[in-house]
Order: structure tokens, then C-alpha cells, then sequence
């Protein structure tokens, strides 16, 4: 069956183009017997369970020895794009990532998971988000994936900012804070986890979704599937196969580890409660 694809003008301003796209009355229109690809995102972080060490310094965080896994909302992610490939939605999933060598390592669990292939855009530069974006905007250029998955933010640097960059480089209508994912025909609804509730939107194909926690529950990989993703199509480019610059534009000045909170207090009853909070805390 053939797919409809809208490109909207702002692509163009962007620099994506698109061969073959029909324009009528402003917009571009592609047609593509291609099955739905799902593109999704993961990044390499600290595993969430090891306790932060900073360096005597105060420079950065201190990695010598320290586990890294994928970041948690990238398996999120994964594990949508993964589902609507179950449910049929989806024929393809390509996990796709930033980072040194040594990335591949999560980008080989993403395939474990059920991704199909995997791309490795390989730098040492502490990539920021925004030239994380840019590079993500060549691939959705390259790969033409009709849904792109991301986690709304990485544990390590809490910026929330790649999927919201991403969809202004490209023209493609986002939803963020996914906490529910459904595609219907041309359109993809995303329930969103906002400030006092919930708000629904219907998002036209192709979209740009960033996971929420309560999207759904990661699966764990099993030894077979770990064993068959070392056989899985890993493509390694580099940052100038894209044309885009990584070096930082922002410099760490400083870390530091949160002050220590003092212990607990256990009390015998409301009046001693009340009593400390009066007398001690000074906060009635």
C-alpha cells in the first residue's frame, strides 16, 4: 500500500529535501511503497543504580570504572518502537546513536530489544544537544522514518531538549511527554503528562514523540536475542559524513555533589511533632 507523506515548507528552510516531492498548494507530498520505519534514539549514560562520584576537582563526574547503560527513557522508547512493530504498525526499527566507541554497547541492547539495525555516529566530543539534533535531522533526512521515538531527557544532564530540537530542525509536529502512543492511519494520538493532568493529540505522519515513564514497562533481553544482535547491521559513521560540528559551545565549569541531609527524627506522638516543628524547624 502506498504511503502519503507531508513535507511541510519549513523542511526546506531546514535544508531537507526531499527527491521526487510533489508540491501543490505549498506543500510537498512524496509518495513511498516503503512500510512504516520507526526511528528511535538511545544514549549511553551512568547505569541509574551507581552512586555519582564527582572528581576532587569539581571538573566532571568522575567514569573511571563507573557502569553505563542505556539511559532509562531510551529504553522507553526502544521498547514503543519495538511494540508497534509487534502490533504491525511498524515493519522496521532503527536505533540510531552519538557517542564514543564504546556506545555500541547500548546500541547492541537496543538491537537485543528487537530493533533491526542500528547506526553509531561515532565521536569522542561531549556532544550537546543541539548538534545532537542536527545529526538526528541528517538521519531523519537519510532514512525517511515515518515515526521518530526519543526519551524526553538523558538522567545524565537532564536538558529535555533533543526531540523539541529535533522537530524545529525538521518541520515535523512533535509530542512530548508521551505517556501513550497510538497510530491511526496518517496520524499518530499522544496522550502527553502535563502540569495537573492529561492533555490528547493527534499528530500527522511523519512525527517526532519523546517517552514519558509511564509509557510502558521495558522488557528485558533475552540470551538468545542478546546472541542474534551481534549478527544485527550496525552502520558506524562519524559526525563529518554529515557535515555537522560537535565541538562543545558551552563550557562545565564546575560540579558538585547535593549537601548532605541530615537524618530522620523519629517522634513519639502529634504534640512532639508539632513541639519540633515549632521550636526546632521554626517553620509554625
Amino acid at each position: 500500500m502506498l504511503r502519503l507523506k507531508i513535507f511541510f515548507k519549513q523542511f526546506l528552510a531546514a535544508g531537507i529535501r526531499r527527491a521526487g516531492a510533489l508540491q501543490v498548494n505549498g506543500f510537498y507530498y512524496q509518495l513511498s511503497e516503503e512500510p512504516m520505519k520507526v526511528l528511535v534514539a538511545v544514549k549511553r549514560v551512568i547505569d541509574y543504580n551507581v552512586k555519582i562520584r564527582v572528581k576532587a576537582d569539581h571538573s566532571d563526574v568522575d567514569l573511571t570504572n563507573v557502569k553505563m547503560a542505556m539511559n532509562p527513557f531510551c529504553e522507553i522508547a526502544v521498547e514503543e518502537a519495538v511494540r508497534l512493530k509487534e502490533k504491525g504498525v511498524a515493519t522496521e526499527v532503527v536505533a540510531v546513536t552519538v557517542g564514543p566507541k564504546a556506545a555500541q554497547e547500548q546500541l547492541r541492547t537496543a538491537l537485543a530489544l528487537g530493533a533491526d539495525r542500528a547506526i553509531h555516529i561515532e565521536t569522542d566530543e561531549r556532544a550537546e544537544s543541539l548538534a545532537v539534533a542536527k545529526l538526528l535531522a541528517k538521519v531523519v533526512e537519510e532514512e525517511q522514518p515515518g515515526l521518530v521515538i526519543l526519551g524526553k531527557q538523558a538522567i545524565d544532564t537532564d536538558n529535555n531538549q533533543t526531540g523539541q530540537m529535533l522537530a524545529a530542525l525538521t518541520g515535523l509536529p512533535q509530542g512530548t511527554f508521551a505517556s501513550e502512543v497510538a497510530v491511526d492511519g496518517d496520524k499518530v494520538n499522544v496522550t502527553r503528562e502535563i502540569d495537573g493532568g492529561l492533555q490528547t493529540i493527534a499528530l500527522a505522519l511523519p512525527a517526532i514523540v519523546t517517552t514519558d515513564l509511564r509509557l510502558n514497562e521495558p522488557r528485558y533481553a533475552k540470551l538468545p536475542d542478546i546472541m542474534k544482535a551481534k549478527k544485527k547491521p550496525l552502520d558506524v559513521k562519524t559526525p563529518a559524513d554529515y557535515g555537522v560540528e560537535v565541538a562543545s559551545k558551552v563550557s562545565l565549569l564546575k560540579v558538585e555533589s547535593p549537601a548532605e541531609r541530615k537524618g530522620g527524627v523519629k517522634v513519639a506522638s502529634v504534640d512532639e511533632l508539632i513541639d519540633k516543628l515549632k521550636n526546632e524547624a521554626k517553620v509554625l
